[in-house]
């Protein structure tokens, strides 16, 4: 059964080995790597911070760890650890996006104690609800003042409208905003751990669990749980959430003491309610004890003023420090703004990758934007064209010709693979493409006789 973890990045392993203990000792579950890529793989739903020595062997530092993970999980608190710190850095560190900063050596209570007033917080922003669109200006004006009370809020929309931002958002402008923000998709867990993980257990009380473990409702204590796909619940667990909700108490799995609940709820969904509580999927009962303040996110394809608004955003996030940051062309954001966006702001971001991937220069060109189906139809490649490596050999090509789309399609792939450390997971995540249809790629560039490393 898996509960919220702290991730410990330290290269000397006695060090990590004493780190660990020490977290375990009070109570946390923790995951231990010794490299920044490592940490990348780890990276799941279920690290709720972050613990990173600065200085590590590696092509990756702490610092630049901090920004790999500040661009894909912008909410995960990191607390930076170093031997060689001085004020200016930890100024630097905070500024990049650190939650706090302490220097080696130090005492074991300074550990536990930054690791339980972290833990489980939110670190994103204001900034990473950016709008533009006069309707959604008004639903972010609409949303601060619904922050203020205490009411529960359901939030609708297509699967990439940003639900999750803007219940983020929520929170960051509540009073609960300096305790926890627990998410979980309840899509994504399967029904026979979701109960167990909602409301916890005991020591005992199933095959497996070899100790006591709080549940997420437990975990967002004094805070915010978010309650992500609840349209995808089954119906006898909506029975159960009925009651949490109505008692505000929650009772583990294998006890019969009862545990108050000081929380607030808000929860989203991408399906028709109504009509799943019309089929009888969803109870009425439910509906309305978390619908008491609906919020409607529209999709991408009707916010167009907000496409060059989250575009910049997201330039920055994924440039950070590391890069400069590529301005958008004109022809770029002409394409940009016509496209339909069926994937919504997860589609933006993958396209938004793939042009950083793509670009020569300081600016985004037309030849750069890259959607879907830009991948869907390629024409034999002739191979004469390209070394070993997947390059057009023809250095006196002119640049502004753009390649023939199988030619692009390498030059992208492997681009990424090498952004990605050879990190075949993280790669597909940036190309929209499954690991199986990476690795199908992969051999058949060797079949070529292009050479991937």
């Amino acid at each position: 059964m898996s509960v919220a973890k702290v991730l410990i990045v330290e290269d000397d392993s006695k060090l990590q080995e004493a780190l660990v203990d020490i977290l375990e000792l009070n109570g946390f579950d923790v995951e231990a790597v010794s490299s920044a890529a490592d940490a990348l793989v780890s990276l799941d739903d279920e690290i709720a911070m972050v613990f990173s020595d600065i200085k590590m062997d590696g092509s990756m530092d702490g610092y630049d760890l901090m920004k790999r993970i500040r661009a894909i999980k912008p909410y995960l608190p990191i607390v930076l650890m170093t031997a060689y710190g001085t004020v200016e850095q930890a100024v630097d560190a905070i500024k990049a996006g650190a939650v706090d900063y302490i220097l080696k050596p130090f005492e074991a209570d300074i550990l536990v104690e930054k690791a339980k007033s972290y833990f489980y917080r939110d670190a994103s922003s204001d900034e990473d609800f950016v709008v533009s669109e006069p309707v959604m200006i008004q639903l972010k004006t609409m949303a601060k003042k619904v922050a203020s009370s205490d009411a529960t809020v359901m939030i609708s929309g297509e699967s990439g409208t940003g639900k999750e931002v803007l219940a983020r958002f929520i929170h960051q402008n509540s009073a609960r905003k300096k305790d926890p923000f627990v998410a979980i998709n309840c899509a994504a867990i399967p029904d026979n751990m979701l109960e167990a993980t909602l409301f916890g257990y005991e020591k005992g009380s199933f095959t497996g669990a070899v100790k006591s473990m709080p549940g997420k409702f437990e975990q967002a204590q004094g805070g915010t749980i978010f309650l992500d796909e609840i349209g995808e619940l089954k119906i006898d667990l909506q029975a159960k959430i009925l009651r949490v909700l109505q008692e505000f108490e929650v009772e583990r799995i294998g006890s019969l003491k009862s545990i108050s609940l000081d929380i607030r709820v808000l929860s989203a969904s991408n399906v028709d309610m109504k009509k799943a509580i019309a089929e009888g999927e969803f109870r009425e009962d439910l509906f309305y004890r978390l619908n008491v303040f609906p919020m409607k996110l529209p999709p991408l394809r009707k916010r167009k003023k907000d496409i060059a608004t989250i575009a910049e955003r997201l330039l920055q996030r994924h440039c950070g420090n590391r890069r400069v940051e590529p301005m958008i062309s004109a022809p770029a954001m002409k394409l940009l703004l016509e496209y339909s966006w069926p994937g919504n702001i997860r589609e933006l971001d993958n396209v938004i990758q793939r042009a950083l991937v793509m670009v020569s220069g300081d600016t985004i060109q037309h030849t750069d934007v890259l959607f879907d189906n830009d991948f869907s139809f390629v024409k034999p490649m002739d191979l004469a064209s390209l070394d070993g490596k997947g390059n057009i050999k023809d250095k006196q090509v002119d640049k502004e010709i753009p390649l023939d789309l199988k030619q692009r399609e390498v030059k992208i792939v492997l681009d990424a693979l090498k952004e990605n450390n050879g990190h075949h997971q993280k790669t597909a995540e940036v190309l929209n493409i499954s690991p199986r249809t990476l690795r199908h790629k992969l051999e058949k560039f060797k079949d070529q006789g292009i050479e991937v490393t």
